[in-house]
């Protein structure tokens, strides 16, 4: 059974059953023939990928400082240079792309033209989820915190004693997910309407590790329109349901891990992800989501 489901492009999980849960296995978001295909290589580490309004993918190239777009014909361009090692991004309900702006320790938004405006400074970031009402969270390795950033752009830690990697919201944004540098779990908090964090859980978990590894290597997410969240790891990217159940790992495209993941395309039905010097995509049965104008828990 192992090498048939590595035929089909997945792996089954190492635990559990998926009896109760048949509608949300890989089974119903792969498509049979479709598998990995390569959109670009050459680059130093690509990372943040993040759909556009029309469905077009943008990504970064962090040691090089720049940003480049996917169009809906597959064509890449390079979007903005100099951009300070850029790692996260996402574009947010005003249609400006933010990011990571980490070496000059800035979250920042580009706009069509890539001209820069700050949102927040003196912080390091790596990732970062943009809500409905313009606010936004970002994970900060370096200090072991999260911050949080209203739609006004003031600043404040909301999470700490974490080694936080990749962030994402649930689609009703009423739950934030964190990537986990040393534990096999991703945490999850309720988002409050003020923005704070509250309820810490281990909710996914645990996530599969290759062979005599002690780490997961888990690092960007993101969900699609009925709750699944795929997360990328060394292993390949995890796919898991709504209530936190491992439904299988997607192959890895290559030899090395996985970066982070979004889906794109004009109908949102195409993961891509980012992978060492690599971008690969891959059409789904699953869609992904585009957060609301307005927050669902805000009062």
């Amino acid at each position: 059974m192992f090498r048939a489901a590595l035929a089909a492009g997945f792996l089954l999980p190492a635990f559990g059953s998926f009896a109760g849960a048949q509608d949300l296995s890989l089974a119903t978001v792969l498509i049979d023939g479709e598998n990995w295909q390569l959109v670009a290589d050459g680059y130093q580490f690509t990372e943040g990928p993040a759909v556009d309004q029309e469905g077009q993918v943008y990504f970064s190239d962090i040691p090089a400082s720049r940003i480049y777009k996917i169009d809906l014909e597959g064509k890449v361009s390079l979007f903005a240079d100099a951009t300070a090692n850029t790692n996260g991004l996402m574009f947010g309900p005003d249609g400006l792309l933010y990011g990571c702006r980490n070496g000059e320790k800035q979250i920042a938004t580009y706009d069509s033209q890539a001209k820069v405006q700050i949102v927040a400074d003196e912080v390091s970031s790596n990732d970062l989820v943009v809500l409905g009402d313009g606010g936004l969270y970002f994970s900060d390795p370096t200090g072991g915190r999260v911050w949080y950033v209203s739609p006004e752009h003031k600043k404040r830690i909301v999470a700490e004693g974490l080694r936080p990697n990749g962030v994402i919201l649930w689609p009703d944004q009423g739950t934030l997910v964190i990537t986990e540098a040393i534990e096999p779990v991703l945490w999850t908090f309720r988002v409050e309407p003020d923005g704070s964090l509250t309820g810490k859980d281990r909710y996914y978990g645990p996530l599969q590790m290759l062979p005599g590894s002690e780490r997961t290597g888990a690092d960007g997410m993101t969900v699609d329109a009925v709750g699944r969240l795929y997360v990328t790891t060394r292993v390949g990217l995890q796919m898991f349901d709504p209530i936190g159940r491992l439904g299988g790992t997607i192959a890895r495209p290559h030899s090395g891990p996985l970066a982070n993941v979004c889906f794109g395309g004009p109908n949102l039905d195409t993961l891509y992800v980012t992978a060492g010097d690599k971008v690969f995509k891959r059409r789904t049965q699953a869609r992904g989501v585009r957060y609301a104008k307005t927050k669902a828990n805000s009062p």
